[in-house]
């Protein structure tokens, strides 16, 4: 997908076909009976479908548990017990994977300082974002998305 970047005339034909072709082998990978779980329609699941998305589209924000839990009409126990089953993470480790990838894709592709993408995905210490980049990815900030640009052909 990413190698259409550099041609984008051929993106209409093409991310089409890359895209399907990701969703199959996730749903056939380790982890698809996640995604297959996430998808049914009764249950739990629709409720933390629901706190997906939303954290999903507010992850820079602080996370109210509760208020979370309660608009997917669950107890908080319930709410983490469920979420974790469906993610395999935590709410908040959801979240902050959520930050660290942003933060990375506003490294690698957008020029951000590392201080402006911890800061702009939600991080209030530069040095906590350090750490827990470093810790999922590998590398530290700085030196992983010189990595990504030069594998992408832009650095």
């Amino acid at each position: 997908m990413l190698r259409l970047l550099k041609t984008p005339e051929h993106i209409p034909a093409l991310a089409p076909v890359y895209e399907r072709e990701i969703l199959y082998r996730v749903l056939l990978g380790p982890q698809g009976w996640r995604l297959r779980q996430l998808c049914f329609a009764g249950g739990k699941a629709p409720g933390i479908r629901h706190a997906i998305q939303w954290i999903r589209e507010n992850y820079g924000k602080s996370i109210d548990i509760k208020r979370i839990a309660a608009e997917s009409a669950m107890g908080v126990t319930t709410f983490h017990r469920q979420f974790k089953q469906i993610t395999g993470l935590s709410p908040i480790q959801f979240q902050k994977q959520l930050r660290l990838v942003q933060a990375r894709k506003l490294l690698a592709f957008s020029g951000h300082s590392v201080s402006d993408a911890a800061f702009k995905v939600g991080y209030e210490s530069a040095s906590q974002f350090n750490r827990e980049y470093s810790r999922l990815f590998g590398a530290p900030p700085a030196r992983d998305a010189s990595r990504i640009r030069q594998i992408n052909g832009k650095g």
